[in-house]
């Protein structure tokens, strides 16, 4: 199962969509503490999100509280400082992705640790970075299409005439 895992994230609505995300793809979404907006589940009732039981969520205090109860992932960190792009990467089973908050992005010690792990989508050089929602979406089908797109059915209807 993929790991979809938000640092400090801050905007409301892109963790709704990235939740909606990882339901669809049976991702597991991982949130570090502290989070810009309320997740109780009051909050997400009356926000109408649906969805929200179908998400396997783990919320942590901090990156070290991850690390304690999940040792030694197989993480690779969505930034737009990497020196690779995310094809260079080969997702397996049970990786970790890591994607920080809108304002700041993932701490710099923490890319500095895991520098060959950093990856980015590629865009023009001066855009300064896309939507969070967005690149979970694009990194998230990315690793499931190269796994085969396990859990998904992958399979559509035809109607006719349509």
């Amino acid at each position: 199962m993929l790991n979809i895992v938000l640092v400090e994230p801050e905007i409301p609505q892109n963790c709704g969509n990235i939740a909606r995300t990882c339901a669809a793809t049976r991702s597991r979404l991982h949130l570090v503490e502290p989070l810009g907006f309320d997740i109780s589940e009051k909050a997400v009732r009356r926000a109408g999100l649906d969805y929200w039981p179908m998400v396997d969520l783990h919320v942590y205090s901090s990156l070290d509280d991850l690390f304690a109860q999940n040792p030694d992932p197989d993480l690779w960190l969505a930034t737009t400082k990497a020196p690779q792009d995310y094809t260079a990467a080969r997702f397996r089973e049970d990786c970790w992705l890591f994607f920080g908050k809108e304002t700041a992005g993932l701490p710099q010690w923490f890319r500095e640790e895991h520098y060959d792990r950093c990856i980015r989508i590629p865009m023009r050089e001066d855009a300064r970075s896309l939507n969070l929602s967005n690149s979970v979406a694009i990194l998230t089908y990315e690793a499931l299409r190269q796994q085969g797109f396990p859990g998904l059915t992958g399979t559509g209807e035809m109607v006719s005439g349509r």
